[in-house]
């Protein structure tokens, strides 16, 4: 079956970062909590970024914090399904970087989910914005896409 017209497929994201649901992340309605794409999105950036670079996020100087969020649903999940985050960054400024995201089965070619996701760098104990670190930058440039 043809993609449909604007859904988003897994080649579209320069970064694929596999995820697993949990028992608990099915609501009432047997389907994937609303909050649970969120948690994903954000263990799939952390998890690239911090492992890929050797950033220890709880001592290093400078977080990034998250300003801006947002999903749009396509097709529900559930738990046990193993998935895919598709991850790609849209822009990249001084001190933050706008990624966008996607929540696959594992095997599906069509995002069940997209998102958007505004990281801003901030200094540690000012909290006030920083430029995207040295160490960070390079690997947040392979993942650029229209």
């Amino acid at each position: 079956m043809p993609p449909e017209s604007g859904r988003p497929t897994s080649s579209d994201f320069p970064v694929q970062w596999p995820v697993t649901t949990r028992w608990t992340d099915n609501d009432m309605f047997g389907h994937l909590n609303n909050a649970v794409y969120y948690a994903m999105f954000d263990t799939a950036i952390n998890g690239w970024v911090n492992t890929t670079v050797g950033v220890d996020p709880v001592s290093a100087p400078w977080l990034g914090v998250v300003a801006e969020s947002g999903c749009r649903y396509f097709a529900e999940l559930r738990f046990p399904d193993p998935l895919v985050v598709g991850l790609g960054v849209t822009r990249l400024g001084n001190s933050s970087v706008t990624y966008r995201l996607a929540l696959f089965e594992r095997d599906a070619v069509q995002a069940a989910a997209i998102g958007h996701w505004v990281h801003v760098y901030v200094d540690r104990s000012k909290r006030r914005p920083v430029p995207i670190p040295d160490q960070i930058r390079p690997l947040l440039e392979t993942a650029l896409v229209e």
